[in-house]
Order: structure tokens, then C-alpha cells, then sequence
């Protein structure tokens, strides 16, 4: 029997199967090379890169909850020089896709990033980090429709490269951003990124971050980013890479039914370094099992109640 097809198309990028490793939860992908054939993924995605070296935030910067981690790294990142100089060669060797993450503080630091990366061979897209919960003033660009747009449009002026926009779930409609980026010339956008969240040890009354707040993530919030990722999806018209708590096939089957093109496996990384490539090998079991030639079917296909069927709630 013939495999099924699990390739999907991001902008001009071919993905051989919808599969990503998240950035910050797979380092720069040698680090998880030893335990995992990375080929199997349909791509990595490095951790955010900063114009210079970054030393992140003070620990401690990880703290478990239910269903679930909190992180306050920082974006702890080598820099964009030392990044190209000393982790490309390797990342140039592998058979997946590059996605190189894109970080600064104000526009001048995400431009120098992006030109610095834009012609370097090897690197297939970008991801812009404009949502990150855990460095000060790291949402500026995330809230605002104006800024999101203004900061697309910049960087899409230089580079050729496909540009993803990653973005948050802490304000009231992601779909304004998201309409907003697309219109500034995003190729996708992938979603979302961390929930800001805390937890406080009551035996010492601190936090248990050193930064006090942080990232939620893991499966506590997929139910969160599937239901963004439906209303991102209704809103644009560009593909859509999801994001919260997949560890499973079938967890990413949810998200790809309510309209991911493709997904992203992050904080199971940490528990296991082949969960993006068991949920790949999940992926072309169910197809298989289900008798779906191409993944590509699956994607938006999610079966809505008619009218008829959602009952009518009185006060």
C-alpha cells in the first residue's frame, strides 16, 4: 500500500511532513541530534535570535504546574554573528526544513537580525518572535495592529526569505493581529505562543520564577490555542502553523482540523526528545488507518453543527 502523503505547503516552502520542533524547546538542533533523527521532522525551528549574545533572565526559569511548564528564559540566544559562524555548518548538513527565530527589543534589532540571516544559505524561513511573554517589553509588537504591521512590513522589504509571524494569546482578538500581518505581507503566522502565567511556593512565598512571571505551556493550553487557531484561520487567507501542547498525533490532528496547516511540538521536547518524530509516525498511521491519501484533506475540515443542532440557552 502506497504511504500517504504528509508534504504541506508553507508560502513557497515544501514541507515534507507538517511537523516542527518549536524554538526554544529544541535548542539549535544539534543538542537533540544524538537521540532523534532530525530528518524525520518536517523542520526545525531555532531558538530566538538577538543581535547580540543575550544572557536571558534570572533563574530560577522553569517551574512544572498541572498539565504543564512555565518558562522565564529570557531568550537566552549565542547572538545572530556567533549563531551563523558556529551552529549554520551544522544545521546546513540536515535533511528538514530551517526555520531561523527572529527576536529584538525595538524595530532596529529585529531589521539587523533578518539582514544578517536573509542571505544566508541554508535557511529556508523566518519566524518572527514578536509575542514573547517573558522579556520586557517583548509584546509591544503582538498587541498592537499598527505595530504588527509596521514591523512585518519592515522586514519583509528586506528579505525574499518566508516570513512567519508568531503570536500571542494575552490580548482580546489575536485575529486583528493576524489580519494585520498578513496584510503586511506575512507568508503564515503560527500560533500561539505562551500564555503569561505564575506560581508562588507557599512555603517560602516567592515565586517559583526568578523573572516572577512566565510562559504557560504545554497541554494545559491546548484547548486555548486550538480555538485561536480556528479563529485566526476564519480570519486569514495565509497558512496557519499550530502551536500548545501537542504531544500526540492525535493532538495535532486537532489542530489541523480546525485549520493548521501545520504544527509545531514544543514542550514535550523536554520529556521526550522524539515526540516530533512520533507524532510524524502517528500521523501516517492514522492516515493509513483512516484511508486519507494526502494530510492536506485534512486540514480545515472540521464538521460544524448546523443550526439545528445547537441548543438555545434562556436565562
Amino acid at each position: 500500500m502506497k504511504p500517504p502523503d504528509l508534504s504541506v505547503q508553507i508560502g513557497n516552502l515544501r514541507l515534507k511532513n507538517p511537523v516542527l520542533v518549536a524554538s526554544g524547546t529544541f535548542g539549535y538542533g544539534s543538542e537533540y541530534g544524538r537521540f532523534v533523527d532530525l530528518s524525520l521532522l518536517g523542520g526545525i525551528v531555532t531558538k530566538t535570535l538577538t543581535p547580540e549574545p543575550w544572557p536571558g533572565n534570572p533563574p530560577p526559569r522553569a517551574a512544572e504546574t498541572a498539565s504543564g511548564m512555565l518558562n522565564s528564559i529570557g531568550l537566552q540566544n549565542v547572538g545572530v554573528e556567533a549563531f551563523i559562524r558556529e551552529k549554520m555548518p551544522y544545521l546546513r548538513t540536515l535533511d528538514t526544513a530551517l526555520v531561523v527565530n527572529v527576536g529584538g527589543g525595538p524595530l532596529e534589532e529585529f531589521v539587523y537580525v533578518t539582514e544578517r540571516l536573509a542571505d544566508c544559505e541554508g535557511i529556508d524561513a523566518l519566524e518572527i518572535n514578536m509575542s514573547c511573554p517573558n522579556v520586557s517589553g517583548g509584546l509591544d509588537f503582538s498587541t498592537d495592529p499598527r505595530r504588527a504591521g509596521d514591523l512585518i512590513g519592515t522586514l519583509r522589504r528586506v528579505t525574499s526569505l518566508p516570513i512567519i509571524a508568531k503570536l500571542t494569546p494575552n490580548i482580546t482578538d489575536i485575529t486583528e493581529i493576524a489580519a494585520s500581518v498578513e496584510e503586511a505581507g506575512a507568508d503564515a503566522i503560527s500560533a500561539i505562543n505562551t500564555i503569561r502565567g505564575m506560581a508562588i511556593d507557599i512555603h517560602t512565598r516567592r515565586p517559583k520564577l526568578g523573572a516572577i512571571m512566565g510562559g504557560l505551556s504545554g497541554p494545559a493550553i491546548k484547548p486555548v490555542a486550538i480555538a485561536s487557531i480556528y479563529r485566526v484561520v476564519n480570519r486569514v487567507h495565509i497558512p496557519v502553523i499550530g502551536i500548545g501542547g501537542i504531544v500526540s498525533a492525535e493532538d495535532a490532528l486537532e489542530f489541523m482540523i480546525a485549520g493548521a496547516t501545520a504544527v509545531q511540538v514544543g514542550t514535550a521536547n523536554f520529556v521526550e526528545p522524539r515526540a516530533g518524530a512520533t507524532v510524524v509516525d502517528g500521523l501516517t498511521t492514522w492516515c493509513t488507518a483512516s484511508g486519507v491519501s494526502t494530510i492536506r484533506d485534512i486540514v480545515g475540515s472540521i464538521a460544524l453543527p448546523s443550526q439545528e443542532d445547537v441548543p438555545c440557552h434562556h436565562s
